[in-house]
């Protein structure tokens, strides 16, 4: 099982109470699959974290793994033991702008 918080806003769109949800992966724990089983489990965050058509992240959305982002790797990078193995979470965070 793979640990995945989520900010408060996409909670109270997936309907959850809980800060950190599980999914589960098939072989080869990446971004997309986690993404792919959260999206399967919860299906009112489909375009929020990443867009329908191209499956690329949304700008304000980050995500980290074993406290370094994520952000930018392919969503089909192998994600880091720690992560995949349930002992640290995935984090998606909504990332601020402004002045």
């Amino acid at each position: 099982m793979i640990r995945v918080v989520l900010p408060a806003n996409l909670r109270a769109l997936a309907q959850v109470q809980e800060r950190e949800l599980r999914v589960q992966v098939g072989d080869g724990a990446t971004i997309g699959a986690v993404l792919d089983a959260l999206e399967a489990g919860h299906p009112s965050l489909r375009g929020t974290i990443r867009d329908h058509a191209t499956k690329k992240r949304r700008p304000m959305v980050r995500f980290y793994a074993c406290k370094e982002d994520w952000s930018d790797e392919s969503p089909d990078a192998p994600l880091p033991e720690a992560v995949a193995s349930g002992a640290e979470p995935l984090l998606i965070v909504g990332a601020m702008s402004g002045g």
